[in-house]
């Protein structure tokens, strides 16, 4: 019973450290510069909450976002558990075709605003980061996965939300 009950502690104290180590990403891809760069992309995950909180002066707090939905996505991380769930499956290949559809859509504005290599090495990233993330979730479709596979797959895939997918593309407000 002790031995439960320390692991579910810590596995309750590394899942939420861990998703506080997604400021960092969010922070990188939304406040590292003034304007859309490779490293700070313009995430939308984090920009259009941005723009929505700046009229309060708190826009800053948007980092949080990927945060939270991390919390939010897979509370059984709390519990020690390693089983990934099917929507979270359903999530990535959704995230995928959205995030191809948001290229093509975009393509354009980006080749005009951003210019053709940022543009392109910015896909480019998003191209290797959903290649990684596919790997990742297949290697784990039909096996058994520990805590720190699950936490670590989540944490990817929050942390490319955050940072990388679905970059500002076009012109700037």
């Amino acid at each position: 019973m002790m031995l439960t009950v320390k692991i579910t502690q810590n596995a309750s104290l590394t899942t939420l450290v861990s998703a506080l180590a997604l400021v960092g990403p969010a922070s990188i891809g939304l406040f590292l510069s003034g304007v859309p760069t490779i490293f700070s992309p313009f995430p939308a995950l984090t920009v259009i909450p941005a723009l929505m909180l700046a009229q309060w002066h708190v826009d800053y707090a948007a980092v949080l976002i990927p945060a939270l939905l991390f919390l939010a996505w897979n509370p059984q991380l709390f519990r020690a558990e390693g089983k990934i769930p099917k929507r979270s499956y359903v999530l990535f290949v959704l995230l995928t075709i959205l995030s191809g559809i948001d290229f093509a859509v975009s393509w354009r504005w980006g080749l005009k605003y951003q210019g053709p290599p940022f543009t392109a090495i910015v896909c480019s990233i998003n191209i290797a980061w959903l290649g990684f993330l596919g790997l990742a979730f297949r290697r784990t479709l039909n096996a058994s996965t520990s805590f720190r596979t699950s936490l670590f797959l989540h944490w990817m895939l929050f942390a490319w939300l955050g940072w990388y997918a679905f970059p500002w593309l076009g012109e700037l407000i």
